[in-house]
């Protein structure tokens, strides 16, 4: 058998295969690139989208933390406190502090023993807030000399009222206190517009008000530290 062979022809196949193939491998592989760079493209659009937005979002919300932190405030100071507040919660309040300056300085005593406290509020025949007596006016007074306290009236030991150091109710306590320490006194009666005598507060009073908004303070700090602050003014 003859087997003739076209030369030409197989010379061309593999051209011919490779007219058909690699057009097809091109066009595969452009169609790929193509494809990778709009990926890549959306991609970089979708990132630059969401960094915007990340960066929107972020300043909508330090916009809003910044505004909403410049009104946290801590509720009150001491110097906020009033005379009125000492007063409210003092002994004195629920007790009759006043007591004739007619009385005998035997009476007086046994009052202050009775209720415990240090001073009282004078008042003369009309009513009238004429000084205050202390426990330390009979002892300085009466007790050292050897006197009886149930002859000595007290109008003898009181402090009168022309020399009285007084406070209103809307006195800061810093205020009150300043008046204590500057005259060296334990005791300051509240007076009206009107010049009526409204209570009585003493220098622990004070104390137990200040002690009260340190500790107030304090708690409201450690709020914070652990993330539960919260005082908002609106």
């Amino acid at each position: 058998h003859i087997i003739i062979i076209d030369i030409n022809s197989a010379k061309r196949t593999p051209r011919s295969v490779a007219n058909i193939i690699t057009p097809s491998k091109r066009r595969t592989t452009r169609t790929t690139i193509m494809l990778s760079a709009c990926a890549s493209s959306i991609t970089r659009a979708s990132a630059r989208t969401l960094s915007q937005h990340r960066l929107q979002a972020s300043a909508a919300v330090s916009s809003h933390f910044a505004a909403t932190t410049s009104k946290r405030t801590v509720t009150s100071k001491v110097g906020d406190r009033t005379a009125e507040h000492a007063w409210n919660k003092s002994c004195y309040s629920g007790m009759d502090y006043t007591i004739s300056e007619d009385a005998t300085v035997f009476e007086m005593v046994e009052k202050l023993a009775a209720y415990d406290v240090g001073c009282l509020v004078t008042k003369d025949e009309k009513g009238n807030l004429s000084g205050v007596v202390s426990e330390r006016d009979y002892v300085t007074k009466v007790a050292l000399l050897g006197d009886s306290s149930e002859d000595i009236p007290v109008k003898k030991i009181s402090t009168k009222a022309a020399n009285l150091v007084m406070a209103r109710p809307y006195d800061t306590v810093d205020a009150c206190m300043d008046k204590m320490l500057s005259r060296d006194i334990r005791h300051l009666p509240l007076i009206d517009d009107m010049g009526q005598v409204v209570g009585i507060i003493s220098i622990k009073d004070l104390i137990k008000e200040c002690l009260d908004e340190k500790e107030h303070t304090l708690n409201q700090l450690a709020s914070f530290a652990v993330g539960e602050g919260g005082h908002f003014v609106m």
